[in-house]
């Protein structure tokens, strides 16, 4: 790369970056005086004020939507383990409609509002159609009697959502669940350079807005150009117990603990877009 172009590079990661962050300065205040989810997601609701379209806003819909989804199961993960409790009835119509609500809730948007003919309306469509289809699928896994653990839990809802999802939109999108790399469980989540040097080089930075996204154009793997996001997520209280105190200890997931606290750092939701 020749010196003009680099600091054109340069200049337009500077841009996306600033961009997400205007927005994020403009709506973080609000949602967190109104008590309105954790860091991470008002930094996902935050983004998602991007110019309708854009590929800030497609991705950090998509990172929203996920989230949304996510924690519907994350909700419900006491009954999912419930071995005496047949029927969770927690069918794909639910999960679709909690999730569609968590999305409203966190962007002020309603995902059938978009044009079905649009970047953003089909990717979100086919978004939404990948969590059907992992519903559908996890019913006669979840309504087991007689067994607690069933290994269903947000991270696994999550990969196999990303994974339908990139089925369905060949190549145009592709979303995945990452980690600092020694908090990988799963080796299809290990994260790729470009976001190794994301989470070292950002979101570790202490001068780092906490839960603001990255967002930079990269060269993409056919020699054209990609829209990478990657947006931060944070240990909840709800997830040191499988992933807290005591460090090494075994988890009900057969995985050592990480000895995490609330609030440190936890994964990052990865989102290519390919260039139109």
């Amino acid at each position: 790369m020749v010196h003009g172009e680099a600091r054109h590079g340069r200049r337009r990661t500077r841009s996306l970056v600033m961009g997400v962050a205007l927005v994020l300065a403009m709506t973080a205040g609000a949602a967190m005086i109104a008590g309105k989810g954790t860091a991470s997601e008002t930094a996902a609701a935050g983004a998602g004020a991007a110019a309708p379209g854009s590929p800030e806003a497609i991705a950090s819909r998509l990172s929203a939507m996920l989230q949304s989804a996510r924690a519907v199961i994350s909700k419900h993960q006491a009954e999912i383990n419930d071995p005496a409790l047949g029927d969770k009835h927690l069918g794909a119509d639910v999960v679709i409609a909690e999730a569609t609500a968590n999305y409203k809730a966190k962007t002020g948007e309603d995902p059938e509002s978009y044009p079905p003919d649009s970047r953003q309306g089909r990717l979100i469509r086919a978004q939404m159609d990948a969590i059907r289809d992992v519903m559908d699928n996890a019913q006669d896994e979840i309504n087991k009697e007689g067994v607690a653990f069933k290994g269903f839990i947000p991270a696994t809802f999550a990969r196999l959502v990303n994974e339908s999802f990139a089925e369905r939109v060949k190549g145009d999108a592709h979303i995945k669940v990452t980690a600092p790399p020694e908090l990988v469980r799963n080796r299809k989540a290990r994260p790729d350079d470009w976001e190794k040097q994301v989470i070292a080089g950002k979101f570790r930075d202490p001068a780092w807005a906490r839960g603001a996204p990255f967002a930079e154009v990269v060269a993409g793997d056919g020699g054209g150009k990609a829209f990478r996001m990657a947006v931060p997520e944070y240990y909840a209280a709800s997830c040191l117990s499988c992933h807290g105190s005591p460090k090494g200890s075994i988890d009900i997931t057969g995985y050592p603990r990480e000895g995490a606290a609330e609030g440190d750092l936890s994964s990052v939701i990865s989102i290519t877009l390919a260039e139109p």
